[in-house]
């Protein structure tokens, strides 16, 4: 009885497994698949989960393999933008970075962890995935729409500039991001080009920027946490309480799935 007791106790203990896909990149004249570090870091440090790296290679048929092995879905923002096709849009302008194989490996795979309860968490680039698997649409640069802020980073500044808060979010009240923060208020960063131009069905917005582009949306009536964000929060996550609330409660979510399987 003992014996069986340590082992459930060490099981209950044990972190999440939180897979993070990967970019695949042109290092000299080889295909490498990574991961940045401060996401992996946030993962670790925020989350209080293992980091585990998925490569971009297309998972159509093996989904559920992975699934079965992690308890949660860290979707990372990118340089690189969802091919249109995905979304019906128009053709990209000459010189746009893609990453197909992030496309055919992510959006198979959110869509089957959404379907299975797995916790999603998405950021940047994985916002903008998560609308388009959910059958939304994106405006391919934002900026140039209506009177809207240019929501791009100055890639001249230092680090410290381009994720430096660079506008304001109106936090919808009684949203879960307000329960979580306590603030219908918060100052973000900005880091993107393109944004939501059509909200999937079946997503509730719950934030906006000054110029009502979407900062933050959860998808209606998901098995877990599941959940998508515009800016970058990863970004000295342990020093933002807005977003450390979201990590924690991404990672209690990925524990609680843990421990039910």
């Amino acid at each position: 009885m003992r014996g069986q007791s340590l082992k459930k106790d060490y099981f209950m203990s044990k972190r999440p497994i939180i897979g993070i896909p990967a970019d695949k990149r042109m290092v000299g004249i080889h295909p490498f698949h990574m991961v940045g570090e401060k996401y992996l870091n946030a993962i670790k440090s925020a989350s209080q989960g293992l980091p585990w790296i998925i490569p971009a290679l297309g998972y159509d048929n093996s989904s559920e393999e992975i699934l079965e092995r992690i308890d949660g879905l860290f979707l990372t923002g990118s340089y690189s933008d969802i091919e249109p096709h995905h979304y019906g849009g128009d053709a990209s302008r000459a010189g746009t970075l893609h990453d197909p194989d992030r496309d055919k490996t992510v959006l198979p795979l959110a869509k089957k962890a959404l379907d299975k309860g797995v916790p999603v968490f998405a950021v940047c680039r994985g916002f903008q995935e998560l609308n388009v698997l959910l059958g939304g649409t994106l405006h391919q640069h934002i900026h140039e729409i209506g009177d809207n802020l240019d929501h791009r980073e100055n890639k001249n500044d230092d680090i410290e500039e381009q994720y430096g808060f660079a506008h304001e979010i109106k936090i919808n009240e009684g949203s879960m991001l307000h329960q979580l923060y306590g603030k219908t208020e918060a100052k973000v960063n900005s880091l993107h080009g393109q944004g939501i131009k059509d909200a999937a069905p079946g997503i509730t917005i719950e934030a906006v920027a000054e110029d009502g582009v979407i900062e933050a949306f959860r998808v209606n009536n998901s098995k877990s946490f599941a959940y998508a964000v515009q800016w970058h929060p990863e970004w000295k996550v342990m020093e933002n309480p807005l977003s450390l609330s979201l990590f924690r409660e991404f990672g209690d979510a990925c524990k609680k799935y843990a421990e039910k399987k």
